[in-house]
C-alpha cells in the first residue's frame, strides 16, 4: 500500500474529508430514498384511506338501491297474478265514469333495460272530458305506491265542444 506522510492537522483534514464523503454516500443512497419511500407510503394510505370512505358512501347508496329494489320486488309480487296496466286503467275508467269517454287503449310491448323489471306502457286516448272527470280520473290512476306512474299527458280543448278537453295519457308501469 502507498504510505504517505502527512501532517497531523492533514490528516485531520483527510479524515473530516472521508467522514463528509461518507456521510454525503449515506445521504444519497438511505437517507433520502427512505424519505422518498416514506412520502410515497404516507400518500397510498392517504389514497387508500379516500377510496375507503368513497367506498362506504358508495356502500350506503348501494343499500338504497337494494331496499329500493327489494320494495319494488315486494309490490309486484303482491299485485295480482292476472294483472295488466290495461285492465287496471278500464277498471279506474269505469269507476270514474269516465269508460264512455275513452276513445282508444294502446298498450305498448314491454321494454327491459337491462335491469330484473319490465316495463309496460298504454297509451290512452280520453275525447270530450270535462275538467272534473279527468282530475278524478288521474287521481285515481296513479298510484306510486304500486308503481303505477303516468308518463307522459297532452291535454287540449276539444274542438267539437267548448268547454271540453280532450287528452292523451301514457301511463307506465313496471313487472
Amino acid at each position: 500500500m502507498l504510505k504517505i506522510k502527512l501532517a497531523k492537522r492533514e490528516k485531520y483534514v483527510v479524515y473530516i474529508a472521508t467522514c463528509l464523503v461518507a456521510i454525503f454516500i449515506l445521504m444519497i443512497f438511505l437517507v433520502i430514498p427512505f424519505f422518498k419511500e416514506r412520502e410515497r407510503l404516507r400518500n397510498g394510505i392517504r389514497k387508500a384511506e379516500d377510496d375507503l370512505k368513497e367506498i362506504a358512501a358508495l356502500s350506503v347508496v348501494y343499500q338504497g338501491y337494494r331496499k329500493g329494489s327489494m320494495d319494488v320486488k315486494r309490490i309486484i309480487e303482491a299485485r295480482d297474478r292476472g294483472f295488466t296496466l290495461a285492465s287496471f286503467l278500464e277498471e279506474a275508467a269505469r269507476k270514474t265514469d269516465v269508460k264512455d269517454y275513452i276513445a282508444g287503449m294502446t298498450s305498448s310491448p314491454s321494454s327491459s333495460k337491462g335491469g330484473p323489471y319490465e316495463e309496460s306502457t298504454v297509451e290512452l286516448k280520453l275525447y270530450g272530458i270535462n275538467t272534473e272527470q279527468l282530475v278524478r280520473f288521474l287521481y285515481s290512476i296513479e298510484k306510486p305506491e304500486d308503481l303505477i306512474f303516468i308518463k307522459r299527458i297532452t291535454i287540449s280543448d276539444n274542438k267539437k265542444l267548448e268547454g271540453y278537453l280532450d287528452s292523451v295519457i301514457q301511463v307506465l308501469t313496471y313487472q
